[in-house]
């Protein structure tokens, strides 16, 4: 039953068309706006905000250069601190008589153990990477690693390294460098150890750069340290590492490849181009390379403001890279806002302008909208009425039909309960040839307990009682599924174990197959298919095609009923019941499902069972389909939801 709908008064859809003609102004009195007056509203408001935005963009930039000197002014004293501080150890070695005496005779064992232990101990307190002792030869007499065999520097001929060869001139010398050993890179300040007026060995310290690496997010932007070669050795970006700032000269790439300054490692070219002098107040670069800030996308041109100082002391250049995206962004907004405010004021003088007309126009059509609104007035409550009057008809409707499907609903759930009973009352035969045994027993085995009571055996009497419990026990057994079958109760969903269900309907029709000579192949398993769903309508649904299976096979030479379940390809679970009988005429297919259709001989059955069980079936959630089986037979299949997983 579709609700009807009836349609509003033709003229309540057409009697807006005149009122709005009417109410609204007249098209020669309507404000108009002259082209020239929008496009110099708009030059007036773009030039203002292209005014903020460069002033904004200069303020902000001034204001970084400030903040970004003072930064790089306080990190640069913080490296010459960090690495200078322990300078002054080499100077203080020639001081101890064991390392001279290890210079005079380097081969007498006892003064290499005391120059080892020495500088073991001077290391322990300083905290270096390593402290060592070279001779004339660069040849590595004692160190403060000595008794580690993986990474000991004694033996290491370094003649080739430039601080060597700056101490051995009697100069102090300060250098980076990685370490052929580890490959550890380190900072290596050396200083000449003089016997009277001759140089006789070099003392060397190896400061370690680690305290830097960990102090680069100080500065919260990229940044690196270059050498005096130009060659970046410490960077808060991994990749500028070992990267030349500038093309190096011949000169240059054979003396680092003499001395082994990088230890063979490869010297790219930086990513961004630098020019040769910059501003000592930040210069502004452009580059379209990526700088290790997260956000930035390779491709785009990028703008940073470069700062600059050079550490004299270390012979070493520190940069640092402030990205101008954070001012440019403000000055968009400034400008965004400087715009706005302009075409505010421009606007707000507009309106006032046009608010006299404006006002002088709303006054010749107070007239008019006041008649276009009583006729309005009148045609919406014609329109009201008529579309009150159709919602009573449709909540009616709606009524009705939700009465009708409650009593289809009652309807249903009595067809079920009365196929039910009339189940129970074609095995009342069957339950009593089974209640009749257990009975005759227990009313032989009472009186003999009487007899035997009077006799004084108590042991028998104990016996004979013990057995009419189990006997009781067996009877129980029997007349729980009936009286759960019986049972007439709302279908509520729950977990459901398929094999239990199938189980207990081959319990109350065991008689009746037995009569028929069916054999029955159950393949359920116990605890593996679970499914969501009301257990005693399920297993009326069962109990409905196990016997339409046994009628269809009344005929067939063999009768064999096969009883599978799994899961389905739809993530559910289906139960298959399969006859040997000899299936579903063509002609009939299609109508399996209809009410009041069977083909069963007349008199037999009234054709609702299947349309029942359907409609249970939907009620969880499935589906109930049928097919023809290739060997031959019938075969029903429950598409049924799995429980969840949660499910108790």
């Amino acid at each position: 039953m579709s609700p009807s709908h009836t349609p509003p008064p033709a003229e309540a859809s057409t009697a807006e068309a005149p009122a709005r003609s009417e109410a609204g102004t007249p098209p020669s009195r309507r404000v108009s706006t002259h082209p020239l007056l929008v496009a110099a509203f708009f030059i007036v408001t773009g030039l203002i905000g292209l005014s903020a935005w460069r002033a904004s963009e200069y303020q902000g930039i001034q204001t970084l250069r400030a903040d970004s000197g003072h930064r790089v002014d306080l990190f640069a004293a913080a490296v010459d601190g960090i690495v200078n501080r322990y300078a002054h150890i080499p100077a203080t070695i020639q001081l101890n008589e064991d390392v001279l005496q290890l210079l005079r005779t380097p081969r007498h064992h006892p003064a290499v153990s005391a120059g080892n232990r020495f500088l073991q101990q001077l290391n322990s307190h300083v905290g270096s990477i390593a402290i060592f002792v070279l001779d004339e030869r660069g040849i590595v007499l004692a160190a403060s690693n000595w008794d580690h065999p993986d990474d000991s520097f004694v033996g290491e001929d370094l003649s080739f390294r430039n601080y060597f060869l700056t101490a051995l001139s009697g100069r102090t010398g300060h250098h980076f460098a990685i370490g052929i050993t580890r490959g550890e890179p380190g900072y290596f300040v050396s200083h000449p150890i003089r016997d009277g007026d001759r140089v006789v060995g070099v003392a060397v310290i190896k400061i370690s750069l680690e305290q830097l690496d960990r102090a680069w997010h100080l500065l919260g932007v990229p940044a690196l340290i270059a050498d005096r070669n130009g060659v970046v050795i410490l960077s808060s970006v991994p990749a500028w590492r070992y990267t030349a700032l500038s093309p190096l000269p011949l000169d240059t790439r054979v003396e680092v490849r003499l001395s082994r300054l990088y230890n063979e490692a490869a010297i790219g070219a930086f990513p961004v181009t630098l020019p040769a002098q910059l501003d000592p107040e930040g210069q502004i670069v452009e580059t379209g390379a990526h700088l290790g800030e997260p956000g930035h996308r390779a491709g785009l041109t990028a703008r940073y403001l470069v700062h600059g100082r050079d550490l004299p002391d270390l012979g070493w250049r520190l940069l640092i890279f402030s990205d101008l995206r954070p001012v440019q962004t403000q000055a968009l907004g400034h400008a965004a806002l400087a715009a706005v405010a302009t075409g505010f004021i421009l606007l707000l003088l507009l309106v006032l302008a046009q608010r006299r007309r404006i006002l002088r126009q709303k006054l010749e059509a107070k007239t008019l909208l006041e008649q276009a609104n009583a006729q309005l007035e009148s045609k919406v409550a014609r329109r009201t009425r008529a579309l009150t009057e159709t919602n009573a008809r449709l909540r009616k409707e709606v009524a009705e039909r939700q009465q009708a499907e409650q009593t289809l609903r009652a309807a249903q759930d009595e067809l079920v309960q009365a196929a039910k009973l009339a189940v129970l009352g074609q095995l009342a035969a069957g339950i009593t040839h089974e209640l009749a045994q257990p009975l005759g027993a227990m009313r032989t085995l009472s009186g003999n307990a009487v007899a035997f009571m009077k006799r004084g055996d108590l042991d028998t009497v104990e016996k004979n009682l013990g057995i009419i419990a189990r006997l009781a026990d067996q009877m129980g057994r029997i007349i729980t599924p009936l009286k759960t079958f019986a049972r007439k109760s709302p279908a509520i969903p729950a977990a459901t174990d398929l094999a239990h269900a199938v189980s207990a309907a081959l319990f109350l029709l065991d008689p009746r197959l037995a009569k028929a000579g069916v054999t029955v192949i159950n393949r359920c398993e116990a605890g593996r298919d679970i499914a969501w769903c009301d257990q005693n309508r399920l297993e009326q649904v069962l109990i409905n095609l196990i016997r339409n299976a046994a009628d269809a096979m009344a005929d067939a030479p063999v009768r064999e009923l096969l009883i599978e379940a799994g899961p389905d390809d739809a993530g559910g679970l289906a139960l298959r019941i399969a006859d040997s009988g000899c299936g579903l005429p063509d002609p009939a297919a299609g109508r399996l499902f209809e009410p009041f259709f069977t083909t069963k001989p007349a008199g037999e059955g009234l054709g609702l069972g299947l349309a029942i069980s359907r409609d249970i079936v939907r009620e969880f959630g499935g589906e109930l389909s049928a097919d023809n089986r290739p060997e031959g037979g019938a075969r029903f299949t429950l598409h049924l939801p799995a429980a969840p997983k949660d499910a108790p």
